[in-house]
Order: C-alpha cells, then structure tokens, then sequence
C-alpha cells in the first residue's frame, strides 16, 4: 500500500474481513445488572421488567390496532369498491376509471406515530386486497427516476438499473437479474403475473372471499410523508401514471400529516383533476393518548405507577413537542427500566400472588432498605412502643406486615381509579372545567395533595349543587356503570348506596305536588308590613328579617336528594383519592425520578456541547486538560481554547485580537518561553488550526459573520458554562 505517488492526500485502507475479531456480545441481563444498585436480586427484578416491558408493548399494539381500525377498514373498502368500479360498463363508471383512486389519509403532525399506522395498512391490504403494495418515502425519493425505481423495485422484488447509473454499480447490478426503468416493464410484469393467476386447473376453484376481484387486483402506491415530497416529482410521476392507468390499475394513498389542503398547494389544477381523491380522517393523537393512559396508566391490573412529576414530563413532552403517542410509551417504557434497575425493592412490583412470594425472600439488606423508606417511617410511628421494637428489630415479624402492607396498597389502587372515574364524570363537564377537561389532568391534580382540599373542588361541588334533575340522574348512572365491573368490598358497598339514591331520585316523579307551597305564602310577613314611608333603622331590621326567613326555608325533596348524593361522592373521594406518598411502602411502585426521565428525552444539545467545550476532561478523560479552578488547560484542543477566548468578548469578536490570544496559549502549550522571540507568532500551522476552530465554532451556532465590520464576527450564545 504505497502512496509515494502522491504527494498530499487523504487514503483510506478497509481493513479486511478476515482480521475483524468477534467479541463475545454481553446479554441484556448483563448490561442491567452492571451497575445495579441491590445486584443481589437483579435477576429477579431484571425478569419483572422484561415481563411489564413485552406486556406494554403486547397492549399497545393491541389498542393501536383498534384504534385505527375503523379507519383502516374504510381505506380497505375504498381500495376493493374502486378495483370493482373498473369492471362496471356505464358512462360514470368509465369516467372516474380514467382517473386514478387516492385516498388522502390525514394522520396529524404526530409523525412518529405514522410508521405503525402504514405498517398495519400494507398488511391488511396484501392480505385482503392486493398483493401488489408498495411504500415510499421522501428522503429516499429526490428525483423522479429514484422514485420510479423504488416503486418498480418494491413491488416487482427485483433489481431496477436506470440509465445514467454509474459504471460501478452497474457492474454490481450485473450479477442479478435486472429489469428496465420504466412503467411499460411494470405493465407487462403484471400482465404476466395475472395471466399465471388466472390459468388454474379446471378440477381446482380458486378459493378468495376476501377479495371482490381476484383477476386484477390494484397496484397500491403508498406515499408515507406526502408534504416531504418535491413537488415537481410527483407531478411528474402522476403525469407518467395517467398514462398507463388503461393498461395498470393503479391506486395511491396519500399519507398527509396537515391539512388536506396541502394537495392543492402541492398539484396543480392540471394533475390533481387526474386523481380521484376521497378524504379520510384518523382518530387524533390526543384521544389516542387519552385512551392509552385509560388503559395503561389508569388500572390497578399494571402494577408500575408514575408520580405526578413524571406524569407531568412526559405529558408536557407530548403536548409541547411533537404529540407522539410512541414517544410517549417509550418515555414509560424508559422510566419502568430505571425503576428496576436503581430501586433494590422493585421486586415487589408485580402482581399480588407473585409479591407476596417475592416478601417472604427478601434479605436482610433488603429489610434494613424497608426500614429506612420514610413512609414505612411515618407508619411506624403511628405504633404502639412494643410493635415499633418488634418492626425495628424483627425480620420475621416484618415480613408478615409488608405483605400485609402490600396488600393494603393493592387494596387502594382498586378503590383509587374507580372513584377517580366517578369523580371525572362528574365534573368534566361543568362550566369552565374546575377539575379539568381530561381525566389525566384530574389524576394529576390528586397525585399532588388532597383534591378536597382544592378550590377549584370547591368550586365544583357549588357547581354540582346546580344541577338539574335529569341531569344529576344521568351522571349518578354513568357512575354506577363505572362502579359495577369493580370486585372491591368497599365499591360494592358504595354500589348499594348509589343505586338506592337513584331509585330515591327516581321516584320523585309519582309523588305529587300537593307540598308545594302557595304563591302567597312565599311572601314574607315582614314585606307585607313594610310601610311606604319608614326610616333607615325599619328598612335594615326589614331585610335582616327577610334573610333569616330565606335560611330557615324548607329544602324540597330533590335538593335533600341531591345534597345527599353530593355528600356520599364527597365521602368515596375523602376515603380513596388521597394521594400516593400517605400509603405505606408506595416506594415499591411508584417511579419519582423525574429529572432523570428529563434529562433522556427532552435533551438540552447546547448546554451538552457548552460543557463539553469549557470542561474537555470530563469527556476526554486526559489528565493534562485536569483544572481545578474552572479554567482551560493551554492543552486543551483547538476548539475549546478558542471557545473560552470568545466567552472573554463582547457582542462583536475582532479576528486578529482573537488570532493573537489564540496563538499565545498555544505557544505556551507547546512549552515556548515567554521571552522569546516565537513566543505568541502567528504562523502558518497555527494560523489554520484557529481558522478550523472558528470555522467548527460557527458550524455549532456560536458565532456568525457580520456586515458592520469585515474584520469581526458577531457572538450568538451567552451565558456560557
């Protein structure tokens, strides 16, 4: 390998197959256990988490699934409803044949969440519609023979050359079988392909109820991120399209994340008149998330909690960031994992049967972590003299009252999510929304502290004293039917009341109205007496009257009823909302950590990079860049001395100053002396090595060129580390 030939130059040697050693990959327990706090039942806790992880994962695919369900069906009966159109003989048919079917699917800005949604579309119409489907992204597709040649490629499952390919990857393409760029190929290929369809033996019926027109099935295009695309190739492409849809019964889907309007901006009148385009609408991503926190989040059966400081992260992420259902689970997903790997009792979070078990193995460390946990603290407190010595002291005696703690808090997360539920219903749909809009925002609200201790409760239950008849009735139902699924003692119980002040309310209908009181006994004594003329001592004794009058006033039969109901759901939520941290050892479930699940998704790049470039040691790990007093070492690289050097100036750097302060720390790094004659020169080598640094400086958005002075640049970031 020799380069004397050439005198400058950048070579790159690939290292040979051959030599590239295997090393023996560490498996997933191992990288959980590294590092583990408590690794002594890591094993434990590692298998508790993989087992939640594959159960987070099973049930969103599920709920995804029936989630998009209705929509998919809908694209699925537009795509066998437009393959049937083509056989039709009548005039209308004949004119929307010549046009090609689309369907414009709007999926929202949630775009990380569009993958799953296409995957299950490319499934479903292989499946029941077509086998010919093919999906296409932007990125992949800047020209209009990229395009053409990922669509032929994915749908013909061959390799596609295209004229003006270059020499070397036509000879790569040679040692497979190829076919020609161009949509008269994909014509005759699909003309082969039906024709081998079509020829089955008499003594054999083909057997597809699924699909309406086996014969010809339609060639599905699926454009995943429509608004990415330039527009020039797909108005193209569209063009060549037209062509041939006699000859190719082509269909497309549009996968939208705006606003339908985005195809006028996109096509002109000329080619979208060449489309038959039929909107459809997916569920949006905040119901998408309502439902996923529903069933995730808002069940006893998952026994991982979140408190409200990372329920609040991860929300925040989604309302703020990019509205990602998937981003969201992932958050989860991120915080069940650290739960497991950093709290040594996360053994215990798992089922009932499967905890109790898991109580009765704990060590001795793990007992004295128990101990140490302040809401088992606070419970020990509460005890007599005696039960606190035996709970300090016996390990046996502990582990009967942790199961029995353990149990307590099962106990409570089945009363918490129904009375929960009860109370949304009741209030989601006051005036201005005193408890929020979503349940998620109540859940919240009662993670914090004790709702009943909220104004904004107060402000609800002055609300629900409002309400009429009917529709107190119809709410007092919709908690009953929240209530009856629940096998819990305490709402069972609380079942039998409801359901007997609903019959009270009921009832109310058959009584008659013989209690009403008269006209002329709602007038009070004291205004039938009220003289014409009085003075202002009279007129105050007048209204003080008036009012003792209208507090002393009979309540009627409703109001009794209705604040009695009140009164009995102010009950259930004083008994079962209160929050998290009063249970003892919620420890075990609950994952606090938000700052930590912060700090993984919702990254700060620049602050990163600021730290990086005022503190290398930190990252490079060389003790010559060691400094204890925040400084620079002269050592450091290009890039951090002149980072530190344009923290030292103001709004506009002057070049040469910043060129000269740059070569004196050099020149004191490559250990020349201050007296002497090279001592600060600006050379060639250095010269270029500042120009790199400032060029790497102004790449990361910390400087820019200005027009006020040829000689400076203008500073963009302050408040560096």
């Amino acid at each position: 390998m020799s380069t004397s030939s050439v005198s400058k130059g950048c070579f790159v040697f690939k290292p040979s197959a051959k030599k590239k050693k295997t090393h023996k990959k560490d498996s997933l327990e191992d990288y959980f256990s590294h590092g583990c706090e408590g690794a002594d039942n890591s094993e434990v806790r590692f298998k508790l988490c993989q087992d939640l992880w594959d159960q987070i994962k099973t049930d969103t695919e599920v709920l995804q699934d029936e989630l998009n369900r209705k929509i998919l069906d809908s694209l699925l009966d537009f795509t066998r409803k437009c393959s049937s159109t083509r056989q039709h003989s009548d005039w209308a048919s004949q004119m929307r044949a010549s046009e090609i079917p689309t369907a414009a699917l709007v999926l929202g800005v949630n775009v990380p969440d569009h993958d799953m949604t296409f995957q299950s579309l490319s499934e479903l119409l292989q499946q029941s519609v077509s086998p010919h489907v093919a999906s296409v992204q932007a990125k992949e597709c800047g020209a209009l023979k990229h395009l053409m040649k990922r669509v032929l490629e994915r749908l013909m499952g061959t390799v596609v050359t295209v004229d003006d390919e270059e020499e070397e990857e036509a000879e790569q393409i040679q040692l497979h079988k190829s076919v020609h760029c161009s949509l008269n190929t994909l014509c005759d290929w699909y003309n082969t392909k039906t024709k081998k369809s079509n020829t089955v033996s008499p003594g054999k019926k083909r057997s597809s109820p699924v699909r309406d027109d086996p014969q010809q099935p339609p060639v599905v295009v699926i454009f995943k991120d429509f608004e990415a695309f330039n527009p020039k190739v797909l108005q193209d492409f569209i063009l060549i399209c037209s062509r041939y849809i006699e000859r190719l019964p082509l269909m497309f889907i549009f996968g939208i994340a705006t606003s339908p309007s985005t195809i006028q901006h996109m096509l002109p009148h000329s080619v979208s008149s060449l489309l038959c385009i039929e909107l459809f609408q997916s569920l949006s991503c905040t119901q998408h998330l309502a439902t996923v926190i529903d069933k995730l989040i808002l069940t006893p059966h998952f026994p991982f909690k979140l408190n409200g400081k990372v329920m609040q992260v991860l929300i925040s992420i989604f309302l703020y960031h990019d509205f990602s259902v998937r981003n969201f689970i992932k958050g989860v997903q991120l915080a069940l994992l650290e739960h497991f790997h950093s709290q040594p009792l996360s053994a215990l979070c798992c089922k009932k049967k499967e905890a109790l078990l898991n109580v009765m193995q704990l060590s001795n460390s793990h007992l004295e972590r128990i101990r140490h946990l302040p809401s088992f603290k606070r419970y020990v407190e509460k005890q007599e003299p005696q039960e606190q010595g035996n709970l300090l002291t016996d390990d046996a005696h502990l582990k009967d009252v942790c199961q029995n703690l353990i149990k307590d808090l099962r106990k409570y997360h089945k009363n918490y999510y129904p009375v929960l539920r009860c109370l949304h219903t009741l209030t989601s749909s006051l005036p201005r929304y005193p408890l929020g809009k979503q349940v998620r925002e109540l859940h919240l609200i009662c993670l914090e502290k004790n709702v009943w201790e909220n104004e904004d409760y107060q402000t609800a239950m002055k609300l629900l004293k409002m309400l009429a008849k009917d529709e107190l009735i119809a709410l007092l139902q919709r908690c009953m039917e929240t209530l009856e699924p629940v096998k819990s003692k305490k709402m069972k119980s609380a079942l039998v009341q409801l359901k007997d002040l609903l019959a009270k309310l009921k009832q109310l209908d058959t009584v008659a109205a013989e209690t009403l009181p008269c006209p002329e006994d709602c007038i009070t004594s004291p205004v039938k007496n009220l003289q014409k003329k009085t003075d202002l001592f009279q007129l105050q004794k007048t209204l003080l009257e008036m009012n003792e009058s209208r507090r002393a006033k009979k309540l009627s039969p409703f109001e009794v009823l209705r604040n009695e109901a009140l009164e009995f759901m102010d009950g259930l939520v004083k008994s079962h909302l209160s929050p998290p941290e009063t249970q003892t050892l919620y420890e075990v479930c609950y994952y606090t950590s938000s700052a930590t699940v912060r700090r993984h998704l919702n990254a700060t790049p620049r602050t990163s990079i600021q730290a990086a470039l005022s503190s290398p040691y930190y990252y490079l790990q060389n003790e010559s860049l060691k400094t204890e007093d925040g400084t620079v070492s002269n050592a450091a690289p290009d890039i951090c001395i002149a980072y530190k050097l344009h923290l030292e100036c103001g709004r506009l750097i002057n070049l040469y100053d910043w060129l000269e302060a740059y070569a004196t720390v050099v020149s004191a790094a490559e250990g020349n002396h201050p007296d002497s004659e090279h001592f600060g020169k600006v050379e060639e080598v250095k010269h270029a090595r500042f120009i790199r640094s400032v060029s790497e400086l102004e790449f990361l958005g910390f400087i820019k060129s200005t027009k006020q002075k040829t000689d400076h640049v203008a500073r963009l970031t302050w408040g560096g580390c």
